[in-house]
């Protein structure tokens, strides 16, 4: 067990912003190696998807896949 000033100054280095700048770049290094080696093996590129959706006041979100739906039909509508 470490002590106490250790454990504060490494709390402090947790809390800064250049701390959580340097683990969000290890992140997409990682991710992309990951999805590098996903494709290389044949995997399914991902599907992008929608994180969020504004809905207007006194609208209904859609359903999921209701969306899907209604731009397949807008597309088919001459």
């Amino acid at each position: 067990m470490m002590s106490n000033d250790f454990e504060e100054a490494f709390g402090n280095f947790l809390d800064r912003t250049e701390y959580d700048q340097a683990a969000n770049a290890l992140f997409e290094i990682t991710r992309a190696a990951f999805q590098a080696g996903w494709l290389a093996a044949g995997g399914q590129p991902p599907v992008p998807q929608k994180l969020f959706q504004l809905v207007r006041p006194g609208e209904t979100p859609p359903q999921d896949g209701e969306e899907e739906r209604d731009e397949q039909q807008e597309k088919q509508a001459p």
